[in-house]
C-alpha cells in the first residue's frame, strides 16, 4: 500500500489509466511498503472509499492494498483511507473505564476521516476477522454518514446480526435504527494478513459495481449535530 510521499502515481491497468493523489506521509517498514495511519490515498475520481485498520504488530492492512488493486484492474476507482485509531473497539461498547484498565486500544473516527469518506459514492469496510467487532466497528463508520457499504469478513456475517445491533441494511430494518448509512452487500471468506483469492476479488468487484450501476448520490450528508455532540467539531459560535 505504499504510495510516492505527496505526489500524484499514474497507474496503467492494460489500456486503462488511473491517476491517484499519494499520501502525505511516507511508508512505514521495509520499502515503505505500509500506509501509515491517517493517511489517504485518493482516487481522482472518487467510486469507491475502502477503509483499512491502523497498522501496528497484530493489525495490518492486507488484504485491502490487494483488493483495491483488483478494484481498480476492474476499472473502478478506489481511494484507500488507513484509519488513525482503527484498532480496537468504539469506546462506546467497552466504555472508558475499561479502556483505562487496559483492555486495549479504543477504535474512533475524526471529523476529517469522516468528511474524506463523505465524498465518495461507497464505502469498502475490512475491520479484522473478530465479527463482533466488525458490526461494533462498521456501526461507528456509518454513525455519521448517509452513505452504502459493502463489508469484507473472514466469518460469514449476515444482514440480521447488524440490524441487531442498530445498522440499516438493505434487507433487514432495525427496530431502533442507530446509523446514516446502510450495508447493502457482505461478502464473507477475506482473512485479515492473507493474500484475497482472486473468486473473492471477483465476488467484490461483481458487488459493488451492481452498487454503482444504481442511482446513488456522488457525495453524502454527513451528521454534523452528532459530530459536535460528540466533541469531534467545534460548533460555529466557538
Amino acid at each position: 500500500m505504499g504510495d510516492h510521499t505527496g505526489d500524484k502515481e499514474i497507474i496503467m491497468f492494460g489500456r486503462e489509466t488511473q491517476l491517484v493523489d499519494c499520501r502525505e506521509a511516507m511508508g512505514l517498514g521495509r520499502g515503505g511498503g505500509l500506509a501509515q495511519r491517517g493517511t489517504l490515498s485518493e482516487a481522482a475520481r472518487p467510486d469507491v472509499i475502502a477503509i483499512a485498520m491502523t497498522p501496528g504488530r497484530r493489525h495490518i492492512t492486507k488484504p485491502v492494498c490487494e483488493i483495491t488493486q483488483g478494484l481498480r484492474r476492474e476499472n473502478i476507482q478506489v481511494s484507500v483511507l488507513v484509519l488513525e485509531a482503527g484498532a480496537g473497539i468504539p469506546m462506546d461498547d467497552v466504555g472508558a473505564s475499561n479502556i483505562s484498565k487496559g483492555y486495549g486500544s479504543s477504535f474512533g473516527m475524526t471529523a476529517k476521516e469522516i468528511e474524506q469518506i463523505a465524498r465518495h459514492k461507497l464505502v469498502l469496510i475490512h475491520m479484522g476477522n473478530v465479527n463482533s467487532h466488525i458490526i461494533s466497528k462498521a456501526k461507528k463508520i456509518l454513525k455519521y454518514i448517509n452513505i452504502p457499504a459493502v463489508i469484507a469478513c473472514e466469518y460469514p456475517i449476515d444482514f440480521e446480526d447488524f440490524a441487531k445491533a442498530g445498522i440499516k441494511t438493505k434487507f433487514v430494518k432495525p427496530k431502533n435504527p442507530e446509523t446514516e448509512g446502510t450495508v447493502v452487500a457482505i461478502v464473507s471468506g477475506i482473512t485479515r494478513g492473507e493474500t484475497c483469492s482472486r473468486i473473492k476479488l471477483n465476488e467484490l468487484a461483481k458487488e459493488i459495481r451492481q452498487i454503482l450501476g444504481q442511482k446513488i448520490e456522488a457525495s453524502h450528508a454527513v451528521r454534523s449535530d452528532l459530530l459536535i455532540r460528540e466533541g469531534l467539531m467545534a460548533s460555529e459560535g466557538e
